[in-house]
């Protein structure tokens, strides 16, 4: 049994390290801040579509490529040491393992701040494959990152948990079933985005995820 997870919104409740990240960058640009709710409506498809969003939101005049690297030193120095796990994910990870399941992690954040936070937070032994967003040619929706994780936990049943539109439409061009964080960074009403079960307690998800295996 195979079980890939999304990481920002669904394991890690990253969005106030990401909205300081880019608010520190505006403000070496002498630019307003923005709140928490307008960053969390820019996440999802990666960090430089995030810093794109960012840009037209702020007018910022510095060409992408610089304001992105502007972003990535604070947000990588801020997500190494704080972020907040969403309550009970980790007992879920491991009572995952301990009942057999393969576990994948598949994010859009690159790859080198997924490790940074996975080892700060402790869960950098529980995944057998993990695939950032800089990873590959490909990044999410794009449903080659998560094949490439599925490939490398091996055969059997598997589900893809995350927490937005990008991560339904992803696990359908994969053909997996896709379990909704209800808790995330989700723009879609719950009733209207795809998704095979949902869960707001993690206490749940391992016998949400059983059913759904079978």
């Amino acid at each position: 049994m195979r079980a890939v997870f999304d990481l920002d919104g669904t394991l890690i409740d990253s969005a106030p390290d990401i909205r300081e990240a880019v608010n520190l960058a505006l403000a070496e640009l002498s630019l307003e801040p923005l709140d928490l709710s307008r960053v969390i409506s820019f996440i999802g498809d990666g960090l430089p579509t995030l810093c794109d969003r960012v840009r037209a939101a702020r007018q910022v005049e510095e060409a992408p490529a610089r304001f992105l690297a502007r972003v990535q030193v604070h947000y990588d120095r801020i997500a190494a040491t704080s972020g907040r796990m969403y309550p009970g994910a980790q007992d879920a990870l491991e009572a995952l393992r301990a009942a057999g399941w393969t576990l994948g992690l598949c994010t859009n954040k690159p790859y080198d701040a997924t490790l940074a936070v996975l080892k700060h937070h402790r869960l950098d032994g529980l995944f057998a494959s993990v695939m950032g967003g800089d990873s590959m040619e490909q990044r999410k929706p794009d449903p080659a990152p998560l094949r490439a994780v599925l490939e490398a936990l091996g055969a059997g049943p598997a589900v893809y948990v995350g927490d937005s539109e990008v991560d339904a439409e992803t696990a359908a061009r994969a053909g997996v079933a896709f379990v909704l964080h209800t808790e995330g960074y989700r723009r879609t009403p719950e009733a209207e985005l795809p998704h095979d079960a949902g869960f707001a307690d993690f206490g749940l998800l391992p016998a949400l995820l059983g059913r759904i295996a079978r």
